[in-house]
């Protein structure tokens, strides 16, 4: 005896309950914009559920449709009329016209509102200044520069809760995707660029943040933490970080700029005191942000910064 055949409804929810589960999967373990902890992420998510809810409008009817409708005029349905000759239905026509016509006004409506809103070079207010952050992109790591601390770090981005946060972007090699999910979208990196990204944490937490954008075998261990900390705690970090971290001058740079992971940089410079897989750099040499900058809009070949000896950071000159 053959097994019995699914019904029609139940077949059409199968590829819409797998959707559902897997996005409720991701929610649960924490590791996307669907268990938000910042306000940006919040608004993607938002963004997300409501292009869900409008475009299932047209989803839901094709779904389960199709399927009745394959069964309606299956092979020896006796019942179900035959009209070879029909070609017409003028309220059908108005329903398949309009209503995506309407989705893609509303759509169109609400994405262009939540793009201005998810600028990523939009500031977010906030009583106090933002927190300023420069960015490097290297071979498989981030490098973090906290200027006004005069401060850097490898494989951590520390930052206090609810005050916002202002990022500088760049990358010392190929381009780059810097993402942290459940706080702020991702976005481009690349040399002689400068992208920014701003972002906030509504409390604290770990959160997990990595490149996206596939450089070479160390890919997948271009990974950092970023920590949203009290305030009086992000105050002790910066002392720590500053106390322990080795200085970063232009041959300790040439070093870093190395292909190496996070963890194999805390192996070549880090310290007893310094958390697993995490570097700590104080001591920064002015300009070395913008001189990595400088050094794709010099018009000279570049030498390679990861080999010993290697020049300066700071851009060259034509005099030079």
């Amino acid at each position: 005896m053959p097994p019995p055949r699914p019904q029609p409804a139940m077949t059409a929810a199968i590829p819409l309950a797998m959707a559902i589960a897997l996005m409720a999967g991701s929610a649960q373990a924490g590791i996307g914009f669907l268990s938000p902890e910042g306000p940006v992420a919040a608004l993607q998510r938002e963004q997300f559920w409501r292009i869900i809810v409008i475009t299932m409008i047209v989803v839901v009817p094709v779904l389960l449709g199709v399927p009745l409708l394959a069964w309606r005029y299956r092979h020896g349905n006796a019942r179900a009329r035959y009209a070879p000759h029909w070609d017409l239905s003028r309220p059908l026509e108005w329903v398949m016209w309009l209503v995506p016509a309407g989705i893609v006004v509303v759509l169109g409506t609400f994405l262009w509102q939540d793009t201005h809103k998810l600028d990523p070079y939009r500031p977010i207010a906030g009583p106090t200044p933002p927190l300023q952050v420069q960015v490097v992109g290297l071979d498989w790591k981030w490098l973090f520069l906290y200027p006004e601390q005069g401060i850097a770090t490898v494989g951590e981005l520390a930052f206090p809760q609810d005050r916002a946060v202002s990022l500088e972007l760049t990358t010392d090699t190929v381009m780059q995707s810097f993402m942290i999910p459940q706080l702020v979208g991702q976005i481009y990196a690349m040399p002689g660029m400068r992208t920014k990204l701003n972002f906030a944490a509504d409390q604290t937490g770990d959160f997990a943040g990595f490149n996206t954008q596939y450089n070479g075998k160390g890919f997948h261990e271009q990974r950092f933490a970023a920590r949203a900390m009290e305030p009086a705690a992000f105050d002790a970090w910066v002392a720590e970080v500053k106390d322990q971290g080795v200085p970063l001058d232009a041959a300790t740079y040439a070093r870093l700029a190395g292909q190496s992971t996070p963890a194999e940089v805390r192996k070549g410079f880090g310290t007893a005191g310094m958390p697993e897989d995490v570097t700590y750099f104080s001591g920064i040499a002015p300009g070395l942000f913008d001189g990595v900058l400088g050094r794709y809009m010099s018009g000279r070949a570049l030498a390679d910064a990861a080999q010993p000896g290697a020049p300066d950071y700071h851009p060259q000159t034509s005099g030079e």
